[in-house]
């Protein structure tokens, strides 16, 4: 035991060691390599002689002329087949797996079933391929009505490639013997002048764990020792770069994080604060955040969660809270991070969620407006259908005016349905626009605003339309702007008094085309105008039910005029008009 003390001797020994790995590795590799290569190679030129054409061809001939059929057949496949002297074929009986012919009749004697044949006489092409037998075989059910009749059988002995592995087992045995007598020799050699560079890599080796990448020294040789010198030098300079590239991307990451539109906080397990961004800051709207800590500020927000829930509870549930920090609504996730494969801390994102709150009541509201604009028509319907029901002998006169309220609240219900079917086409997309076709565009609104002289005088209202000095072309769907127009025109009827003024106004400024329709009627509170395209809003319900209104035609004019590519907005004053 005293000779392995000596470097000398272990690097011999280690010399010895490496190649016997190395050449009984490479022999391993190799020879499982060449039988499974062997092995693939004989299943891949099986399939492909084997194709459904041939095997369609070898059904017919069976039926046709038995067992020679197919035997006549299969022989002009020789050379595809690889047939030779370690290969051989033959025709089985499906039913016994008997040979009724063969190509060699002292190899197929006493021939066993193997997994193939069986899985050939069950009606299944026999491909299973396994580097540990003896021998490769590949059999192919021919049938007949869909039942196996024969078998073509090819089996391979393996006799070729067992001589190649030989072969090579050999010439390994040999370059093992002499990679030996060269491992001592070099051994004993460099042994001498490795412990100096020994010395000089250890050296270099604490100079890296300081941080001196750029003392490393290099040995000046050729050798194996040399290489290794540089490498270690070339691994100081990789290490050096990987270094700066972590940094580098550091920074990257610390930028991203602090240019988010959403918040981050990252707390460690103490629960101390150790990363917050520029987001986080504005949304949790704090003066001092040395101090922050997890649990005592998600109690101070009342977020009702706590490290331990999240680090040993894990309640799926519990991940997300939601807080009113300043008059916003801020939604915070969590989620643990690893450090190590353990858990580091835990990273929670801020985001504002206020406008989706907002979004949120609008919907609620929207549905409790269309609830109330049904049902306050549905309960007088059915008041005065129960008054009339108790009143079989009720004047003729009182039974029609009952009817008649009956049928109009009935329309002003179809008319909220149709609307809100609209609105639904539109939202959706579905609600078809025609193509765009080519129209003068004041003549177009001239002929809406005489239409509509007639509903203005019966409020003995003044309705004209101011043409400009030329007439101009525009490209849209002209029903579904005329329907815009009319919308806003019976809005400006509706809502201007008796003997009021009502003016309409076509014009183009630039590259664009304006309609214009102004009244002199109730007006609009300023509150309530950033609200007036919404769907159901009224600014005063009652009298918006008295002239018939729904709540959606101003709804429906800003989705067609959003569709038609354009815009609509509104402008007015409280008591002098719109």
């Amino acid at each position: 035991m005293k000779l392995f003390k000596s470097m000398q001797a272990k690097i011999v020994a280690i010399f010895i060691l490496v190649i016997l790995a190395m050449v009984t590795g490479i022999g391993s590799f190799m020879t499982m390599n060449i039988v499974k290569f062997y092995n693939d190679e004989f299943s891949v030129m099986m399939e492909q002689v084997f194709t459904p054409a041939l095997i369609s061809e070898l059904e017919k001939s069976a039926a046709q002329n038995g067992s020679d059929g197919v035997w006549d057949i299969i022989s002009s496949y020789i050379g595809p087949m690889g047939i030779d002297t370690y290969r051989f074929y033959s025709i089985l009986d499906a039913k016994t797996g008997n040979v009724i012919k063969s190509y060699d009749e002292a190899k197929s004697t006493g021939m066993e079933k193997s997994e193939n044949i069986i899985n050939a006489m069950n009606g299944k092409t026999g491909n299973v391929s396994d580097t540990e037998k003896s021998y490769m075989d590949y059999a192919v059910p021919v049938s007949e009505n869909g039942v196996p009749k024969y078998i073509v059988y090819i089996k391979d002995t393996k006799n070729e490639i067992n001589s190649i592995t030989k072969n090579i087992i050999v010439i390994l045995i040999e370059a093992l013997a002499f990679a030996i007598l060269i491992a001592v020799i070099l051994g004993f050699f460099f042994s001498r002048t490795i412990t100096k560079p020994i010395r000089d890599l250890t050296k270099n080796a604490e100079r890296i764990a300081s941080g001196e990448f750029d003392t490393i020294s290099t040995v000046k040789s050729d050798d194996e020792i040399g290489i290794l010198s540089n490498t270690f030098a070339y691994m100081s300079s990789a290490l050096r770069n990987t270094i700066n590239e972590v940094n580098s991307e550091k920074d990257k990451v610390e930028t991203i994080l602090q240019n988010m539109t959403d918040g981050i906080l990252a707390f460690n397990l103490d629960g101390e604060l150790i990363h917050i961004n520029p987001e986080a800051k504005k949304l949790i709207n704090r003066r001092f955040y040395d101090d922050l800590k997890f649990d005592a500020f998600f109690k101070e927000i009342n977020a009702d969660i706590t490290m331990g829930n999240l680090i040993y509870i894990k309640d799926s549930e519990k991940t997300e809270r939601q807080a009113d920090i300043g008059g916003r609504i801020v939604k915070f996730t969590f989620a643990p991070f690893s450090k190590e494969n353990k858990i580091g801390g835990i990273l929670v994102v801020v985001h504002d969620i206020t406008s989706q709150q907002k979004l949120e009541m609008s919907r609620r509201e929207f549905v409790a407006n269309v609830s109330h604009e049904l049902r306050t028509p549905l309960t007088t319907v059915k008041s005065y259908a129960e008054t009339l029901m108790d009143m079989p002998d009720a004047d003729p006169g009182l039974q029609n005016k009952f009817l008649g309220t009956i049928a109009a609240e009935a329309d002003r219900m179809t008319r909220i349905v149709k609307d809100l079917l609209t609105l639904s086409r539109l939202d959706e997309g579905q609600y078809e626009v025609r193509p765009f076709e080519r129209f003068e565009l004041s003549s177009f609104v001239e002929g809406i605003s005489e239409r509509m002289y007639f509903p203005a005088k019966e409020k003995h209202q003044s309705l004209r339309y101011f043409a400009p000095e030329e007439p101009f072309y525009i490209m849209s769907d002209k029903d579904k702007l005329e329907q815009v127009i009319i919308n806003i025109i019976s809005n400006a009827i509706k809502y201007t008094p008796e003997n009021g003024r009502i003016e309409v106004y076509a014009g183009k400024l630039y590259t664009e085309a304006f309609i214009k329709v102004c009244d002199n009627g109730i007006g609009i509170p300023e509150e309530n105008l950033p609200r007036i395209f919404e769907r159901f809003y009224r600014v005063d319900k009652a009298r918006s039910r008295e002239t018939g209104g729904t709540g959606l035609g101003l709804a429906i004019a800003k989705q067609i005029m959003n569709q038609l590519g354009g815009n609509i907005t509104i402008n007015s004053t409280l008591g002098k008009g719109t």
